[in-house]
């Protein structure tokens, strides 16, 4: 045997277990990174579902849940509040909810599955700002005929007691109305369409 021949020898063995090294160290790096590219136990939770008890929830009253990181208003609105929507068709621009910012089940004026809760995403549909709830009458601020609603102070944006956006205002559209469903008449489950349970 010539030294040449051992040399190439030791040359194959050396590159194999290189490459075998190699080999493993790449799998090494890339098990973390792909599995990187799942989402962690807290973004899971973020989109998760939100179940609510609203049997707390006063006749006029607000409560705010968040859901996906976003604000969720669940307003109990009063017969009064009610009998006001339905004045305030001339003034807002989508009266019927005809455009698709809401679950198919949730249609009509009220925009909502039981008249007595209004459920929204709480960001304007111009800039994302969050509007104030001003459920009032005829504030001085806001006029005569304001009959109680969300006000954007961000742009001047106005909406009802059912998002509906008023007409002549930055926002283009009515709020969103997130999935949800009643699980009973204490709870609603807000992320989930009642389909999907």
């Amino acid at each position: 045997m010539s030294n040449g021949d051992v040399n190439q020898s030791r040359r194959r063995l050396l590159v194999g277990a290189t490459s075998v090294v190699g080999g493993v160290g790449v799998v090494g790096v890339a098990v973390p990174f792909v599995a990187s590219w799942n989402p962690s136990a807290k973004a899971k939770a973020a989109g998760a579902p939100v179940k609510v008890n609203i049997e707390k929830v006063e006749p006029g009253q607000q409560i705010t849940v968040e859901w996906r990181g976003q604000p969720v208003w669940i307003v109990r609105r009063t017969p009064e509040m009610l009998a006001n929507l339905d004045k305030l068709s001339d003034v807002v621009a989508d009266p019927q909810s005809e455009k698709k910012q809401q679950p198919e089940y949730v249609t009509g004026a009220y925009r909502a599955i039981n008249s007595e809760y209004m459920i929204m995403v709480g960001i304007c549909t111009h800039l994302g700002c969050s509007p104030q709830f001003r459920p009032e009458v005829a504030p001085a601020d806001l006029g005569k005929e304001w009959l109680g609603g969300f006000f954007c102070p961000c742009h001047g944006s106005k909406f009802d007691l059912a998002g509906r956006v008023f007409k002549g205002v930055p926002a283009p559209a009515n709020l969103v109305v997130p999935p949800h469903y009643y699980i009973d008449d204490k709870t609603v489950f807000i992320g989930l369409d009642k389909e999907g349970a």
